[in-house]
């Protein structure tokens, strides 16, 4: 349920950078979602269909980025991208390591006629 907390601020950050660009209409938004964010795509557009109506954002697409997860070895400072097995360090075998990319979640960019 968080996706609607969630798809309410996106709303709200479009809504304000249109209005203060002076907009007629959103068209496109482009998310960036790191690969270990909790964020699931699927409830964020069911959600946006929803609030963005009779808003300047209704009928806007919403284009979704994914980022791998990225971690760095704080041992041998290897950086890697970890499997769904293990957060092991390939090179040294180290779970001494921490998320270093793939947590984000951020609006990039915001289309308007």
């Amino acid at each position: 349920m968080h996706e609607l907390a969630v798809t309410q601020g996106i709303l709200d950050i479009a809504l304000k950078h249109a209005r203060q660009a002076g907009a007629q209409r959103v068209t496109d938004i482009n998310l960036v979602i790191g690969q270990f964010s909790s964020i699931v795509d699927d409830s964020v557009q069911f959600y946006w269909e929803i609030i963005s109506k009779e808003t300047l954002a209704q009928g806007s697409s919403l284009h979704f980025e994914r980022i791998p997860a990225e971690m760095t070895c704080g041992d041998c400072g290897h950086v890697f991208h970890p499997s769904d097995r293990t957060f092991e360090c390939p090179s040294c075998s180290s779970a001494n390591v921490r998320v270093t990319g793939g947590d984000e979640f951020r609006v990039d960019s915001i289309d308007i006629e």
